[in-house]
C-alpha cells in the first residue's frame, strides 16, 4: 500500500518543523556556551 502524500507543506508549518528539528540542538549550543563562561569566571 503506497502511503498517501498531502501536498506541500504550508510556510508556517515548515518554519515548525524545522524549528521543532533544529530548537533542541540550538538550545544545547547556548546552554552548553554559557555554561562554560562561568566556569571561565570561577577560574578567574
Amino acid at each position: 500500500m503506497v502511503p498517501l502524500h498531502l501536498g506541500a507543506l504550508h510556510p508556517m508549518e515548515q518554519a515548525l518543523t524545522l524549528l521543532l528539528a533544529f530548537g533542541p540542538f540550538l538550545v544545547l549550543g547556548v546552554v552548553i556556551v554559557l555554561r562554560r563562561r562561568q566556569e571561565d569566571e570561577r577560574e578567574d
